[in-house]
């Protein structure tokens, strides 16, 4: 059923990437959906286009998830946006029985600090009535998928582009841990339910683990996403009990043409954020996080405060805070605590973020710094001894992108950074003394 599934997702993969964004509404417009770790978590024996469904219908819900007891969305848009064919309401009907039929379950600390377990379905019911899919979340699911701490954004235009349920599944476990650069280590027994492989005998073999499911994942990841990962294991005596995955940003992502923003730029929004001075990025990240309608309502709002100092900050409060120009009851205690777990939230990621960018960039100094005395080095060698360290490196790289990377920029590629300076420092012991770590 999975390969019958997987099989017609393809058939219509080509048609998703031509999708008029026009022709979507409200949370859809956007091209990132938020995933709680514990969601992230709970869907390893999803099939790719049930992983993708599920996604899909996260983003459709997301706004509205602890203020509405269900949910609907187009049933033909739905498949539209996942690849199944639009007129295959069986496939759909299976899909959606699996997701009811899938147990979600967390551990993790709540708001006091204290563990918190619980389990529930993926999703408490789904019907299909008149062509509209109506569908809920369990109160205590909800309220986990919904929280803004801990949150990955999954990129649904990547999404679309994975062929592989596990590299799909690898690709959501590892992107939350791209600030960090590592996932931590899992032991093996863990990564296997991850992939949705913990009840097969046949994975218990590391062998035929590491050959099945993470040297394709991987590969998959490194090739059609933002991001590239690397395994790394861990054993005892001669056999692997743990494995983590190093991870950094793909250099190449703008070849895999995964940033839609020539449309977003085109949009009259996008030109009037431009006007009052927000940032291209920024601007985009806006109308992606926010909807395009939504921006264009705080826009009309800071517009009609008269004389602004600042109107970039000012939306940007305004959008945080979901300033209004209509009258509004005093708030609940319990929605003032929920604005201030929010704002500590943002702040906290705001710290992060900033220490992230600094810890980059003398990242980026350091690897400059690095590579410049690597080229200096390897300039001073004879041709023959030049040839041979070549010839040897490129005997160490094993994908195709990092080789063909070298073979275009030599020692001076960041892509194989890591791997030239680990080379460089057996050949030529205290290459990098001086140079600050």
């Amino acid at each position: 059923m999975a390969q019958k599934i997987a099989g017609r997702g393809r058939a219509t993969e080509g048609a998703l990437r031509d999708i008029p964004r026009d022709a979507l509404t409200g949370a859809l417009r956007r091209e990132s959906v938020k995933k709680n770790v514990a969601a992230i978590h709970v869907s390893g024996k999803l099939t790719l286009l049930q992983r993708k469904l599920s996604n899909v219908l996260l983003l459709n819900a997301y706004d509205h998830l602890i203020t509405r007891p269900k949910h609907a969305i187009d049933a033909r848009t739905l498949c539209l946006m996942i690849g199944y064919n639009s007129n295959d309401m069986e496939t759909l009907k299976a899909s959606l029985r699996s997701l009811a039929e899938t147990v979600a379950e967390w551990d993790m600390l709540d708001q006091k600090g204290r563990q918190e377990w619980g389990v529930s379905s993926l999703l408490s019911y789904a019907k299909l009535s008149g062509g509209i899919c109506e569908y809920a979340y369990s109160p205590a699911l909800a309220e986990k998928l919904h929280d803004p701490k801990v949150f990955a954004l999954i990129n649904l235009n990547i999404q679309r582009r994975f062929t592989s349920g596990h590299a799909l599944a690898l690709y959501e476990n590892c992107f939350r841990f791209v600030r960090t650069g590592s996932t931590g280590w899992w032991p093996i027994d863990i990564f296997r339910r991850l992939m949705g492989v913990d009840d097969s005998a046949y994975y218990e073999n590391f062998k035929q683990l590491n050959a099945k499911i993470i040297k394709p994942a991987v590969a998959e990841v490194n090739k059609s996403s933002n991001i590239i990962v690397t395994p790394e294991f861990r054993k005892m005596a001669r056999a692997v009990t743990d494995v983590r995955f190093l991870i950094k940003e793909n250099p190449q992502l703008a070849m895999f043409e995964i940033d839609d923003g020539e449309a977003m730029r085109s949009s009259r929004t996008y030109q009037r954020l431009i006007a009052v001075g927000v940032g291209d990025r920024l601007a985009r990240q806006w109308i992606a996080e926010h909807g395009e309608s939504h921006v264009a309502e705080k826009l009309d709002y800071v517009a009609g405060q008269g004389r602004v100092t600042s109107p970039v900050r000012y939306l940007s409060a305004a959008l945080r805070d979901d300033y209004s120009t209509s009258a509004t009851p005093e708030p609940s205690p319990e929605a003032v605590e929920a604005a201030a777990r929010r704002k500590a939230a943002e702040e906290e990621q705001a710290r992060a973020e900033a220490a992230r960018e600094a810890a980059v960039a003398a990242e980026r100094r350091d690897r400059s710094e690095r590579l410049a005395r690597v080229r200096a080095v390897a300039d001073s060698r004879n041709p023959t001894q030049r040839d041979a360290d070549r010839r040897l490196f490129l005997r160490r790289l094993e994908g195709d992108l990092e080789r063909a990377d070298f073979a275009r920029l030599g020692w001076g590629s960041a892509l194989n950074a890591r791997a030239i300076f680990a080379f460089w420092e057996e050949l030529e012991p205290g290459i990098f003394e001086g140079i600050a770590a």
